[in-house]
């Protein structure tokens, strides 16, 4: 604002830096609609252009430009819109309401099932995923898609956790989880717009997902009789195996049948971390072996490099001079007592090597670096001496062996050595293994040895080995199973319909849109097969509603052609399913139930510098 001394009020001044730029006019000529000019007759004689520079006596405007810098910091402070944000600090966000919260995180949901959909079951595609460190993955697993991924959006982070618990609870059926869950947001949504309210659908829902659970038991078609036969192992694990190794199931299952089989104790407590697996490059998958003991990718540090009958002295220090607790000082006179001291310790290495051999020990493990005094006397005394530097790898050698970790070089008692069948010293395709080998069944640890011609595919290998080894798991917590490819999902779609009609109140139409949310996993099923959903589906329906139960797609077959399943012998763990539609059905509710996102100002400070790979720490 302006002030006028000569019509003592306050006139707007506002100017745009015009004036400054010709300096032979002495008004802003954007100032001439705002100022208004001061009649001649009304400015008191005495008013002296020194006084007030800012008076043009010529013209009769009063103009005082302060610079724009200084009209700047005057600028008013705009208040909040009154509501819900004036309460947030700025960089606060705020949605709320259907359209806001409720669809957009529907949507999300929505873009993450699809892009694991196409990845559902044998004919899935696969996903090219480069995580955060440049690590490629080549796979059609869900759990690791979802694990590499790092998705960022609140709401499809409930549906990624649902997954991951999944995965830890059976260890397959993450897809399932992803897929079932999106498409019971995607039909949620349909209902809202048609005007339901959203406690409506999740009231549907809950009744739906109890009356799924009690009904699933009635699509168990058969049990696992014996576990401890290799064959039905076979046959229960090929399933799990097919959807992330297709041609090469029947082979990898007898495989993984027999590493489960070989470690299964009496008592029925399985451990998965038993089943270790040792991935090398080169030759094909038909290459792979199994083999009761371990497996390494190091080599024999000494000369002997072959022992049969081992016994096996662990120890989780270095093999050297032991190293006193506190620093001393050595105060050494002359060169004998040089020469005395290296002689002392030299002696008192080869008193320790010579006492662990004495003992009967044939192999020393070690977890530390190896000395060479220590090795010298090690090949003296014809001890085999290998060096492992994971203390995992060394906790499951003595699992595996029956050994006990010494934590010092002392000699072992018979009861803290371990006893295995064989160590060598191997070379599989042009990798040095280390072998410990257990003629008989009876080893507490089994290795599948993977071959393959790429990383890539000797990593898809390991998550389908990893797979079986959690459904053989799985069966023997619960040996009850349920038909595959999509026949389970249909009976219960059918059932379900059927009870939707039969409830009064408006929860029916959630109910049926729960129904029809099974269909997606066959309609995946199908649509990856490059067969028409729709068709298929129709099918399905028809031989279901004639009573056989146990039909279900068949991949193999020209079309949408059906096939029983339990005669094809595609079954899956009944768990898998239960926990698999408890999961995603809470995931569902638990998105449908947020009605306002808000989201705090993220927290400042540096960023990292982008794009400098090569930078050291000192830059």
């Amino acid at each position: 604002m302006g002030y006028d001394p000569l019509e003592q009020q306050c006139a707007p001044v506002v100017c745009h830096g015009h004036c400054r730029r010709n300096a032979s006019r002495s008004v802003c000529p954007l100032l001439l609609p705002v100022i208004s000019p001061t009649p001649r007759s009304s400015r008191p004689s005495s008013v002296s252009p020194a006084l007030y520079p800012e008076l043009n006596p010529r013209r009769g405007y009063l103009v005082q430009d302060r610079g724009a810098a200084k009209y700047r910091k005057m600028a008013l402070h705009v208040p909040k819109a009154p509501g819900f944000a004036q309460m947030l600090k700025d960089g606060a966000k705020h949605y709320s309401g259907l359209e806001e919260a409720v669809f957009r995180n529907i949507r999300a949901c929505k873009e993450l099932s699809q892009t694991t959909r196409t990845a559902y079951g044998p004919n899935g595609m696969n996903k090219m995923v480069i995580n955060h460190l440049e690590k490629l993955f080549v796979t059609n697993d869900a759990a690791t898609i979802l694990r590499e991924l790092e998705v960022q959006h609140p709401a499809a982070k409930m549906i990624v956790m649902a997954s991951h618990m999944q995965e830890q609870e059976v260890g397959d059926g993450t897809n399932f989880v992803l897929v079932f869950a999106g498409a019971l947001l995607e039909l949620a949504e349909e209902l809202l717009r048609m005007g339901l309210s959203v406690s409506e659908v999740i009231e549907g829902y809950e009744m739906a997902c109890r009356k799924t659970l009690e009904i699933l038991p009635d699509c168990v078609c058969s049990s696992a009789k014996n576990l401890h036969d290799v064959k039905e192992a076979t046959s229960l694990i090929r399933t799990a195996v097919m959807s992330k190794q297709y041609g090469n199931e029947d082979f990898l299952a007898s495989l993984i049948a027999q590493a489960c089989v070989s470690i299964l104790p009496e008592s029925g407590n399985f451990n998965v971390d038993s089943v270790r697996v040792c991935k090398i490059l080169g030759c094909g998958v038909t290459a792979s072996s199994m083999l009761h003991g371990m497996v390494f990718k190091k080599e024999a540090e000494g000369d002997i490099t072959s022992v049969k009958d081992a016994k096996i002295a662990i120890f989780s220090c270095p093999f050297d001079c032991m190293v006193t607790e506190t620093k001393g000082t050595v105060l050494i006179n002359n060169a004998q007592e040089l020469m005395d001291f290296s002689k002392g310790e030299e002696d008192m290495m080869e008193a320790q090597v010579k006492a662990i051999k004495e003992t009967g020990a044939n192999v020393v493990v070690t977890g530390g670096k190896v000395a060479d005094m220590a090795l010298h006397y090690a090949n003296k005394y014809k001890l085999m001496v290998v060096r492992l530097n994971s203390k995992w790898d060394l906790r499951r050698l003595c699992k595996t062996v029956g050994a006990v970790a010494l934590p010092r070089m002392t000699a072992p008692t018979p009861e803290e050595m371990g006893h295995c069948d064989s160590v060598y010293l191997t070379e599989v395709g042009d990798t040095q293994v280390v072998v410990f080998k257990h003629e008989k069944e009876d080893c507490a640890i089994s290795t599948v040895v993977v071959r393959g011609s790429t990383d890539n595919l000797l990593d898809d290998i390991e998550r389908a080995v990893d797979d079986g080894v959690n459904t053989f798991k799985v069966l023997v917590r619960d040996k009850r199973l349920v038909p595959g490819a999509g026949a389970t999902e249909i009976e219960l779609a059918k059932q379900i319909t059927s009870y939707g009609e039969s409830c009064p109140g408006l929860e029916q139409y959630s109910i049926k849109k729960f129904a029809e949310a099974f269909e997606a996993l066959p309609r995946a099923l199908a649509e990856n097969s490059g067969v028409k959903g729709s068709e298929l589906i129709s099918k399905l329906y028809s031989a279901h509603h004639e009573g056989n139960k146990n039909m279900g797609f068949d991949i193999e077959g020209e079309g949408p052609a059906l096939k029983d399943m339990l005669e094809g012998g595609i079954m899956e763990p009944y768990l898998v399913k239960h926990w698999g539609i408890k999961l995603a059905t809470n995931a569902a509710i638990t998105v449908l139930r947020v009605d306002q996102i808000i989201m705090a100002k993220p927290a400042g400070g540096p960023k990292a510098p982008q794009g400098r790979k090569d930078f050291d720490e000192d830059d």
